[in-house]
């Protein structure tokens, strides 16, 4: 084992991690509200947004990330409109260019989460809310959403996790997180067995802080589960 190497590169691909978190939390939240307006538009009563939203999700769900990154960071710049358009100061940047295609896609997922879980909400309770004269935003705020946030944290927890693994393709439009620091030690030293360990490693760290996150949050919406 060569220990000062493995230190010294541990070092450098932790300088990664900020990123990483950067592009994890940006592309979480935003996807959140993305994934929120399109479960909204499944639910709704008039068809075609229904439609709309399932064509949204089946666009970013049977798609490839890594397809949808190279669109956004090479075939947006081949559009004059966007070029010339206020976006074009963002588009250029590979940092923005990932937390969009990042958000986009896990906004997708996030999207039938979001539904499930609104579908898993007991009916009996929302009639029974009904015939107390609750309806519109109140029932939604008082029955709905909490409870939907009980169903669906476990599952948005596992998107968060994979989220957070998809980071690494950002790599690949010259963003140095962890995964672009890891290949620019490989192509140094040709030691990828050593490096790729770590990196991974650290991956794996860092998953179990979301998940340690996610229970703390299901025992603090579940009293019941507190020990």
């Amino acid at each position: 084992m060569d220990w000062p190497f493995l230190a010294r590169t541990t070092a450098e691909l932790l300088t990664g991690v900020p990123l990483t978190l950067q592009l994890t939390g940006i592309a979480l939240c935003a996807g959140f509200v993305l994934a929120a307006s399109v479960a909204a538009l499944a639910h709704n009563r008039l068809a075609p947004l229904r439609w709309l939203a399932r064509l949204y999700v089946g666009l970013f769900q049977g798609t490839p990330l890594l397809v949808q990154i190279f669109i956004i960071y090479y075939g947006f710049g081949q559009i004059e409109y966007l070029r010339s358009s206020f976006l074009w100061p963002f588009l250029a940047q590979a940092y923005w260019c990932a937390i969009l295609a990042l958000s986009l896609n896990t906004s997708a997922y996030g999207a039938e989460i979001i539904r499930g879980a609104i579908a898993a909400v007991p009916r009996n309770e929302i009639e029974a809310a009904q015939a107390m004269g609750m309806s519109g935003f109140l029932l939604r705020r008082r029955i709905i959403w909490p409870q939907a946030l009980r169903y669906g944290l476990a599952n948005y927890g596992n998107e968060a996790i994979l989220l957070l693994k998809a980071t690494s393709l950002a790599s690949v439009i010259t963003l140095m997180d962890v995964t672009g620091i890891a290949y620019r030690l490989v192509s140094k030293s040709y030691r990828s067995e050593e490096i790729f360990t770590i990196a991974g490693m650290i991956y794996l760290s860092l998953t179990f802080v979301i998940v340690g996150c996610v229970h703390m949050l299901e025992r603090w919406l579940l009293p019941r589960n507190r020990v």
